[in-house]
């Protein structure tokens, strides 16, 4: 899991090889723009070196010389090096810009389509504000990795040669004096660099809590309130921000103290090299134009000496950012397709519980030998307690978890030898808690299947009983939904997710608590258009209102993870003792103490009994 990973900074040789991994994944795509805005930066670098190597020309020959018809022609050449240098730096700009933008794009849908493919458990495991922020944070560094890398050495590195070799060709002592300092600001940013990766790591990491806790709490606005949640969240709000404030003051004291040491050590040579340039200058009756010239060359190479101090830096703050996204994309599925698995041929839909064993991660237990069999073309409704596995049962027949033991077959189908798509494709599922996307109300009815016609969308949601509301809707079937369906009520967006299931139009049915946010004028109508839809599926239904599971051709009962009992509610009902009885028994009182009537005793239980046993036969 993503939240296990080793959080340790990476080392030297974990740094080569992330650079490595970046250009051999995406260098070849991109040479010919990396190719030109190469070229864009060594023309910045080559009329920087010139404006240097100039200098010598223009204090000997025309100041001191006083060669006045050189005057043009050094201008001319200025004016062309100016020129060239302003549109090679647009050009290397706009072309790495480009490139970034599309670095970006792609890296974002390899995100996405591998956090399409890990399993459920890494989601379950992996806060989803967190991962979001954590990806929005970190898929920039590729981009910068690359981009930096290329600025250095096209640019700041030539352009740093080629002002040292005209200062060495001016004068090769003062050069010496001058390249003092680069050991210690060598030894200084190798210092920084170490200090720097693990602090990063961890600012990355607060801020993506910090992120996902905000967006949790605006998603949760309506509990926030509900509770007076608002000084307890800003307070801990408070202590996120608070050191995540901490974190990023200590990356910038780290960072920033290549500041004052550069400024220092530049000082110490530039003040050298002039001191000892004027000495010899006293001394001597040579022309200053090689003095001049080397000085422009030295301070012009500063700044692609502190470019070259501070891109390490910042390429460290990019590695750690490139590296946590590698941690994702290189997380393997826990339960992928077996080896050779084949597609799932469903002729009739019998689908088949033996001996289900489960648990979720070291936790107890949920099913213990769970056997039965939900035949074609009828309905199998699955009741229990809370806790006692029934949604579980679900979760395992659309393979969102594997089986510890036993197995689940449809049609005689071992579902775990087949491939997840093929299966998936032949269930169509509705939740108890439905889910609505971005987009319209007739986007969400064809996600159950993307080549549904219009006709077939809106004959599902008349079968919903959801066209009624949705064309009292500004736009109809094309009004947006807005977040998860904010526009709409609870009951509404559960329509709209069974029209989902209906236009899918799977041979296989699942119900989770399919009409619990419905009222009973809805439920009822709803239930009708079911009924028609489940007469020619395989359908299995999870109820806690044993009202709705009466006419199921068989009802499974679930307690403690175990099968206790199984039949239909005429024959379940007929155990006063048994499971089933017990929570008939227990929601008829509480309709009967509902309508003001007194408790019921067990001569009334009775007389229900065979009062609902009897409308059954009829």
């Amino acid at each position: 899991m993503l939240g296990k990973q080793s959080k340790t900074p990476p080392e030297p040789g974990e740094v080569i090889a992330v650079i490595r991994r970046v250009l051999a994944e995406n260098g070849r795509d991109f040479i010919p723009q990396y190719s030109l805005a190469a070229v864009c930066m060594l023309a910045i670098a080559g009329t920087t070196a010139f404006s240097a190597w100039i200098m010598r020309d223009i204090i000997d020959e025309v100041f001191y010389e006083q060669r006045w018809g050189l005057v043009g022609w050094i201008s001319g050449a200025i004016i062309l090096a100016f020129t060239i240098r302003g549109f090679a730096t647009y050009g290397q700009a706009v072309l790495l810009a480009k490139v970034g933008n599309n670095l970006v794009a792609r890296y974002q849908r390899r995100i996405f389509e591998q956090l399409m493919r890990l399993d459920i458990g890494f989601f379950t495991a992996t806060r989803s504000g967190q991962l979001a922020a954590q990806i929005s944070q970190n898929v920039t560094g590729i981009r910068d990795l690359l981009n930096m890398t290329l600025a250095a050495l096209a640019r700041d590195v030539v352009s740093l040669i080629g002002l040292v070799a005209v200062m060495i060709w001016m004068d090769p002592l003062l050069s010496l004096i001058a390249l003092i300092i680069g050991p210690p600001l060598v030894y200084t940013v190798n210092y920084l660099m170490r200090r720097l990766r693990r602090i990063t790591r961890e600012a990355v990491e607060i801020n993506s809590r910090l992120l996902g806790a905000m967006q949790e709490s605006v998603q949760g606005i309506a509990i926030v309130k509900a509770f007076t949640m608002e000084e307890v969240l800003a307070d801990k709000m408070g202590g996120l921000i608070q050191r995540a404030e901490a974190r990023s003051n200590k990356i910038a004291r780290v960072s920033e103290r290549l500041g004052p040491i550069t400024e220092i050590l530049a000082g110490f040579a530039i003040a050298a090299v002039i001191a000892y340039a004027g000495w010899r200058a006293a001394t001597s009756a040579e022309p200053p134009g090689s003095v001049f010239a080397f000085i422009t060359a030295l301070l012009l190479a500063y700044d692609p000496a502190r470019k070259l101090a501070r891109v390490q830096v910042s390429i460290e703050r990019a590695l750690v950012n490139a590296r946590m996204i590698y941690e994702i994309l290189d997380l393997e599925p826990r339960q992928g397709d077996a080896r050779g698995a084949e597609l799932l041929n469903v002729k009739r839909g019998d689908v088949l519980f033996d001996k289900v064993r489960f648990s979720y991660a070291e936790h107890m237990p949920v099913l213990q030998g769970v056997s039965f069999e939900a035949k074609a073309g009828k309905t199998t409704a699955i009741v229990g307690p809370s806790g006692a596995g029934k949604s579980t049962l679900f979760s395992l027949l659309q393979r969102f978890y594997d089986l510890e033991d036993g197995t689940i077959t449809i049609d005689g189908q071992d579902i775990s030898r087949v491939t997840k798509r093929s299966l998936r494709s032949a269930i169509a599922y509705v939740s108890q808690h439905p889910y609505l996307f971005e987009g319209t109300i007739r986007d969400n009815i064809r996600y159950g299947r993307p080549d549904a016609t219009d006709a077939e969308i809106e004959e599902a949601a008349k079968l919903a009983n959801a066209e009624e509301f949705i064309l009292q809707q500004a736009d109809g079937y094309d009004t947006p939904v807005g977040e998860n369906g904010a526009t709409l009520s609870g009951g509404q967006r559960q329509r709209l997710s069974i029209a989902r299931a209906i236009v899918r139009d799977a041979p296989i049915l699942l119900l989770d608590e399919a009409t619990s946010a419905l009222d009973n004028e809805s439920e009822a109508k709803v239930q009708q258009a079911l009924e028609r839809v489940m007469k020619t599926r395989t359908t299995l239904v999870i109820a806690h209102r044993l009202s709705t599971v009466i006419n199921a051709d068989r009802i499974i009962v679930l307690e403690e993870g175990r099968l206790v009992e199984q039949g239909t509610h005429r024959t379940l009902i007929r155990k006063p003792h048994g499971v089933y009885a017990r929570f008939y028994r227990m929601q008829t009182q509480k309709t009967d103490d509902l309508l003001g009537d007194t408790p019921v005793d067990e001569g009334r239980m009775t007389k229900a009994t065979d009062e609902a046993t009897s409308e059954e036969s009829r």
